[in-house]
Formats: C-alpha cells, sequence, structure tokens
C-alpha cells in the first residue's frame, strides 16, 4: 500500500513537469496545419560562429587524415619499390623469409639456463608440522654446502633478435637530405626485420689529438642521425652515450688475437631493450674508463668491436669460482637472443679499392683469400703516397707482421722497419692537414678492411659485411630521371636492401665490366665514365680458401710439353673420392670415373677447388679435328683451354658466392687470355653463362650452345672452339647426352 502511495505521487510530479515543459515548448514553437498535415517550427536564434567552426575543424580532421594516409602510401610505395628493386629470385627470397620469418610460437624451442636452487626443507611431514622433533630447525634451515648442486631451467621469452651493425663516417660532412634518406633505408630494413645498432664515427683529430668539443660535435651529430630516423620510423631511434666502457686494467681478458681492445660494453639492458621494442640505438664513440670514471674519445671502430662482441656473445670477463657449465649456458642463452647478421660501414669514399677492376673497386671480398692481397695494395698506395720506391715499399711490407697489422684497434701498425721495431699508434697518425691526401684516403681504407675482417672472424660464416657510401645507402627507391638518350625510368638499387634480400652484391663480381656499361645523357653520345655509373660498393663474408693446381702464381698455365710431369686427378694433393662427390652432386647424375680419366689423361690444365670441396673446376687442354699431337711447338699453340667440368655442391648454389669466387679465380689467374667451355641448350644456367662471357654460339645440329671469354678471337680460334666443342664426348654413367 505504501509502494501504491508513493508511485502515484511520482507519477503526478512526473506528469505535472512533462506538461509544464510541453507548455513552455509550445510558446518557443509555432504550429502551422496545411492539407492536414501539422508542421513545427522554433524560435530559438541559432549559433551559427559555432556550427561553422565545428564544421571547419571537422573538415580539418577529414583533410589530416587524408594527408595521413597519403603519407603511409607514399612511405608504403618507396617500401615495395626498393623490394621490387632488389631483383631477388625465387630461390633468394626463399632463403629470406626461412632465415627472417620468426617461428610460430608453438614451434619456438625453450632457451634452458641451468640456475642453482637450494634444497627444500623438510620440516613437513603428511602436512604436519612436526617442529624439530627429527632434528634442530635451526639445523634444518641452515645453509648446506654440496658439491653438485641440483638445477633447474628457467626459460627465456621472445624471438631472435636480428641485428645489423651500422658505422657511419664523417657525418658532419652530409647534408639533412642524405641523413634522411639514410634513416630511411634503416627504417625500412627494420620493415623487413632487421634492426640496427648504428655507431658515429665524427673522425674528428689535430696533430693526432681530439679536437676541443670533440663530445658535443658526437652527440650533435647523434642527435641528426636520431632526427633522421624518427622522421621515418614509427618506433623511432634512441641515443645512447653511457654504454661504453674502457678499461684500464692491462689484465682484461681479450678474446682472441685479433679481437684486441678495452672497449666494453657497461650495461647490456641499456641495448636490448630498446633493440627489443624496435627502436635503433644511436650510440657515438664515447667511451668512460672504469677506474678513474672520466669520459675518453675512443675510436668508432673499437666502438663497433666492443658492440659487435657483446652482441655476439662473447664474455668480457668471467667469475673465478663460475662453473664452466653455467659459463656455457648463460653464453649460449646470450647467443640465443641476438643474431648479428650484417656489418654496414657507409663511408665517403666508399668500398675497398683495387687496381683488378676498371671501376676501381672491389665487388666481393672473400676474406678468407682475398684478405691479404688487399692489404698489401693500401698499404703500397700508403708507401707511394709518401713518395718511397714501390719496389722498395714492397720489400719494406714483408717486415710488418700479421699481428701489427691485423690490429688497427689496438691502436699500432708497424710501420715498414726490419724487426718491427718501430709501432705507430693510429690515434698518432697524421691527418689530412698535414700529409697527402691519398695517403689519408688509403689509411681509411686499410681501417674499414681491417675492422670486416676482425668483426666477420668472429661471427658465423653466414654473417656479412657490406662497405658503401651514404648516397648510396640513402637511394631507397629513388627513381632515375628520365634520359632520352639511355635507360633512364629504372629505379636505382638500394645496396643495403638488395643485399638483406639476396645476400649478395649489387652486382656479380664475376660479371665483366663492359657488361654493366655506362649511361647515356641526352646531351651526350658518349656514356658515363664506368665509375661513375657503377656504385662503389663492396660485399665481403669470411669466405673460405680457393686452392689452384698447378699455382698459377709460381707459374702460368701452359699446354703440356711431352717427356715432363703433367697434372693428374690421381695425384696425392687432390681427393679424388670428394672431387667426384661434387661432380656429381652438382649435375645430379653418376660419372663414369675410369672413362673421364682416361680421357684427360695428359691434357689436364688445372683444378680449381673452393673450400672443402665445396665448388670447383676442371680445366683441359684440348686439340682442334684434324691437329696432330705429336707435341711439336705447332701442335701445342693451337691447343684450345678449356673449362671442362664447372660445380657447385647444391647446398651452396646460389649463396656464398662460391660459383663467383671460382669463376673469377678461373678467369683472372688461371686463363686471363681466354677460355672456352659448352652447355646444352636448354640449361637454366645458361643465362649465368651468358652474363660472364664475351661471346655465344649455338652450334647448329648439335643441341649444344658455345661460350668465351677470349677478348680478341680471329677466325681460326672460333673454329678451333668450334671443333673442340663438338668433338668431346660425355663419361657418364648413365650414358644419356643430357645436361652435360
Amino acid at each position: 500500500m505504501i509502494l501504491q502511495n508513493l508511485a502515484s505521487k511520482k507519477g503526478k510530479e512526473v506528469a505535472g513537469h512533462n506538461i509544464q515543459s510541453w507548455a513552455k515548448r509550445k510558446r518557443r514553437s509555432g504550429i502551422s496545419s496545411q492539407d492536414g498535415i501539422l508542421y513545427y517550427s522554433t524560435d530559438r536564434k541559432t549559433n551559427k560562429p559555432l556550427l561553422e567552426e565545428l564544421a571547419k575543424e571537422h573538415v580539418r580532421d577529414l583533410a589530416n587524415n587524408q594527408k595521413a594516409k597519403k603519407v603511409a602510401r607514399d612511405i608504403d610505395k618507396d617500401f615495395f619499390m626498393s623490394i621490387l628493386g632488389s631483383s631477388a629470385t625465387k630461390r633468394e627470397a626463399k632463403s629470406y623469409i626461412q632465415r627472417f620469418t620468426p617461428p610460430k610460437a608453438s614451434a619456438i624451442p625453450s632457451k634452458l639456463m641451468p640456475t642453482v636452487t637450494e634444497p627444500k626443507p623438510q620440516n613437513l611431514i603428511n602436512g604436519v608440522n612436526l617442529g624439530g622433533f627429527y632434528a634442530p630447525t635451526s639445523v634444518k634451515a641452515s645453509p648446506k654446502f654440496v658439491q653438485n648442486p641440483s638445477k633447474e631451467t628457467i626459460h627465456v621469452a621472445g624471438p631472435e633478435l636480428h641485428v645489423a651493425l651500422v658505422k657511419i663516417r664523417a657525418p658532419q660532412t652530409l647534408d639533412d637530405e642524405v641523413l634522411h634518406g639514410i634513416g630511411k633505408t634503416l627504417s625500412q630494413l627494420g620493415r623487413l626485420g632487421l634492426i640496427s645498432v648504428v655507431v658515429v664515427d665524427c673522425n674528428e683529430t689535430q696533430d693526432g689529438q681530439p679536437v676541443p668539443g670533440w663530445r658535443d660535435l658526437a652527440i650533435q651529430q647523434g642527435n641528426r642521425i636520431v632526427s633522421a630516423i624518427d622522421a621515418n620510423a614509427d618506433a623511432g631511434a634512441r641515443l645512447i652515450d653511457n654504454i661504453i666502457g674502457l678499461s684500464e686494467k692491462s689484465d682484461k681478458p681479450q678474446c682472441g688475437s685479433r679481437t684486441q681492445t678495452n672497449a666494453y660494453v657497461t650495461f647490456r639492458k641499456l641495448l636490448m631493450t630498446p633493440l627489443r621494442r624496435g627502436v635503433i640505438p644511436v650510440v657515438p664513440s664515447v667511451g668512460y674508463t672504469d677506474v678513474s670514471q672520466s669520459t675518453v674519445p675512443i675510436s668508432a671502430c673499437d666502438t663497433v668491436l666492443a658492440l659487435a662482441k657483446e652482441l655476439a656473445g662473447f664474455p668480457t670477463e668471467t667469475l673465478p669460482d663460475e662453473e664452466p657449465e653455467e659459463v656455457k649456458a648463460r653464453l649460449q642463452s646470450l647467443r640465443d637472443e641476438v643474431s648479428l647478421d650484417r656489418l654496414i660501414i657507409l663511408d665517403p669514399l666508399g668500398g675497398i679499392p683495387t687496381p683488378d677492376r676498371p671501376n676501381g673497386y672491389h665487388v666481393f671480398l672473400n676474406m678468407e683469400q682475398e684478405f691479404e692481397p688487399a692489404k698489401e695494395n693500401l698499404v703500397k698506395k700508403m708507401h707511394t703516397a709518401d713518395g718511397e720506391n714501390p719496389l722498395q715499399a714492397q720489400g719494406e711490407e714483408k717486415h710488418v707482421s700479421d699481428l701489427g697489422m691485423s690490429n688497427p684497434f689496438s691502436k699500432f701498425v708497424e710501420m715498414g722497419l726490419p724487426n718491427s721495431q718501430v709501432v705507430e699508434r693510429i690515434s698518432d697518425s697524421p691527418t689530412p692537414e698535414n700529409q697527402n691526401s691519398s695517403k689519408q684516403e688509403s689509411w681509411n681504407h686499410l681501417q674499414n678492411l681491417q675492422l670486416a675482417r676482425t668483426v666477420l672472424s668472429i661471427l658465423p660464416p653466414s654473417s656479412s659485411a657490406l662497405l658503401t657510401t651514404p648516397e648510396e645507402a640513402a637511394n631507397s627507391g629513388r627513381q632515375a630521371p628520365f634520359q632520352a638518350g639511355g635507360v633512364g625510368t629504372r629505379r636505382h638499387r638500394n645496396p643495403l636492401i638488395h643485399n638483406l634480400l639476396t645476400d649478395k652484391p649489387v652486382f656479380s663480381s664475376s660479371l665483366p665490366i663492359g657488361r654493366l656499361g655506362g649511361k647515356k645523357v641526352a646531351t651526350s653520345v658518349e656514356p658515363l665514365p664506368l665509375n661513375a655509373s657503377i656504385t662503389p660498393t663492396t660485399f665481403a663474408k669470411h669466405g673460405m680458401p680457393i686452392t689452384i693446381f698447378p699455382n698459377p702464381k709460381l707459374a702460368p698455365w701452359q699446354p703440356p710439353v711431352p717427356g715432363t710431369p703433367n697434372l693428374a686427378l690421381t695425384d696425392s694433393y687432390i681427393d679424388l673420392p670428394r672431387l667426384v662427390h661434387l661432380i656429381e652432386d652438382s649435375f645430379g647424375r653418376k660419372l663414369d670415373v675410369k672413362d673421364y680419366l682416361n680421357r684427360v689423361d695428359g691434357r689436364m690444365a688445372g683444378v680449381i677447388i673452393a673450400g672443402e670441396y665445396e665448388g670447383g673446376a676442371l680445366l683441359t687442354w684440348e686439340l682442334p679435328p684434324n691437329v696432330v699431337d705429336d707435341g711439336s711447338p705447332e701442335s701445342r699453340a693451337r691447343m684450345v683451354p678449356y673449362l671442362d667440368k664447372f660445380a657447385v655442391l647444391k647446398k651452396s648454389q646460389g649463396s656464398g658466392g662460391v660459383a663467383d669466387a671460382v669463376f673469377t679465380s678461373m678467369v683472372r689467374d688461371c686463363f686471363p687470355n681466354g677460355v672456352v667451355w659448352r652447355s646444352r641448350s636448354t640449361n637454366v644456367v645458361n643465362k649465368w653463362y651468358f652474363e660472364r662471357s664475351r661471346g655465344t654460339w649455338k652450334l647448329p645440329d648439335a643441341g649444344w650452345t658455345m661460350f668465351w671469354t677470349t677478348p680478341d678471337m680471329d677466325r681460326q680460334t672460333f673454329l678451333d672452339y668450334d671443333g673442340v666443342c663438338r668433338g668431346i664426348q660425355p663419361s657418364w654413367a648413365d650414358n644419356k647426352a643430357i645436361l652435360d
């Protein structure tokens, strides 16, 4: 009853309120009737300025959204055009996906790390606390020293990070546009799964000492790089200038003879936290001494090496009472956390120079095979810049030990005196103000070469180094302007993105320089010089040794002379079973070994072996038809240098540069005056052969395509090549003349 009265009272109040509201609304509005239809209107004045402001704000929001979408579309367009411009093959794209796509959550193996745990108290028996009935509590709770403590495992979460170390030399000489392009390229590498750690190398010295304000300069240039990356990346970059320590102790443990440096990473978390979030750390070359805690300038090479050792999982020091198994497990967990895949050096000088190529730069450096010749060439140029006799400099260079020349990071290099009595510090080396500019350039090249060699020596064989100019690194999908005199609409390949997707240089090292050519401009008939049209970029790997029998550096290969010993595949220094396996694995067919040995007996010119028989080439001297093999000078002069077998293991095909290394050794060291070979016209490798040959000829009614590298070939030589390629019979066990 009470509830009913309350509802009735409330209902009257609500009804009265509604009636009053309706009456007020009626006074403010007008009602008109037309054709039985009621029309309502109001006398309330509208706030036009407010409505106009709201409309303008709405239009601005729409415009900003459209502008943001357009910017996002442009970024995506540049990103995808950079990928498409890399010209990655299906095999290369598959390899990239396998390396950089993280496994599914269910397939990620657990990272295990052993930890020592104390045994739990056993005071609870059947759920009842018996106190000290069995033993005093103080004894039970006291710590126990056991010989083999129990271990349990903990799981380390997170996928493996793929990291690139990027050193930018002399950023103060680069304008904002180039730095912006570099920031865009680094952000694109991050989107492709390779996050960067940037090292700032200002390289400013005066009379061998750092210039005043060196730290402010390093911080300023670091902030410029951070701003350039922030303008192109969502996660952005962060300046970290307090993670490099410098040991003042002489007994600091080192990690190998090639990695001697006192610099180390003090706080790993300061480096890994931004990397885990996709933020690019920018590290200036500033160090802090561990004893006096003072700020000192350090070499950018030392900074790169300290970061490389930390990311590669090398310890700076170990505790004396730490168990070997615990050290092993701890280091393995660090190595499983990060994969250091690339060392990228952006230097205004570009890649490593060489006199062997018309463009003046190494395209691919097999460090295991070509490091010493490249180093000797740079040392010789430094001596020549000093006005010394090149022959004398070459003789003096023999006195420089490998330890002295392999460590610019340890701040000394022995320079050319007997018994290595004079030591010159890198920090005390002359600057461009008081020495020949050419010598300074050679010195910078030598530092880059040593840095690449040292970093690659502590990384897995799959890692690589790339040396190029900042301008080339800033070319992210840039489209060249149209040129009427040549092809000018093709996009310029970015060497960093191309290398990430293909694990190869921009163009093959075994490709003849004439195949690349120069671009023609609209106002000139002549093409641009090769050094102006070819990127000064060097791609380097730890690589593999190339063994050549006989050594062409001792004596050039010559046709066999009757009565003199000749190379045979059964010689003790040739592993014939592994060589046969290489040929059969590469061709996918069984070789008739006996028949093949009989055919090449007495005709072998040489054998080229890459690594542990991962690739190779067999070359012979062949006589054309109707030429008598009597050993006369006329007969020997008509002998044809012939590439009989060119093989690469299937697991090494398309990567690692094995084929390029073997082919380059053949045409540069063994047969610089030309060699000929044949391939089935349906062979899928013919495109690769065509790009590296000077000429081709499809043999009529034979099913063969003939290739040669001979520069100037006359009619008789061509006929001899044709006769040899037609007359050689295959030596396969299946007796099928396919894919020879």
